[in-house]
């Protein structure tokens, strides 16, 4: 079953944003990960939250290589670079649907 990162980021110092883009793309890639989306162009249609600045999507192909990356080594600087320099929410969502009725690629 595919898992989805999902993330809303507010930068709160820019200095580990370029590094972050131009090799954690790379790593997301190499492990499989494929972006769907990382935007500000976000428009709310609902809801009390306060919009994020940046919002993530990135599709992967199960929940155990997606941990995997998150865990990873290689990951693990750039990871913490971003958790020192913005605010995070970072949920990992499954691809199914609870009901049934949906009809969700595998």
């Amino acid at each position: 079953m595919r898992y989805y990162a999902v993330a809303e980021i507010e930068i709160t110092d820019q200095s580990w944003v370029p590094t972050y883009v131009k090799n954690v793309t790379r790593l997301v890639e190499q492990h499989g990960g494929r972006y769907l989306a990382r935007t500000s162009r976000i428009e709310k249609l609902e809801g009390q939250r306060k919009l994020p600045q940046i919002f993530l999507i990135i599709e992967w192909p199960s929940k155990d290589v997606a941990s995997a990356f998150y865990e990873c080594d290689e990951y693990r600087p750039y990871r913490l670079n971003r958790m020192e320099g913005a605010r995070n929410e970072f949920l990992l969502v499954a691809g199914e649907d609870m009901t049934k009725t949906a009809q969700i690629a595998e």
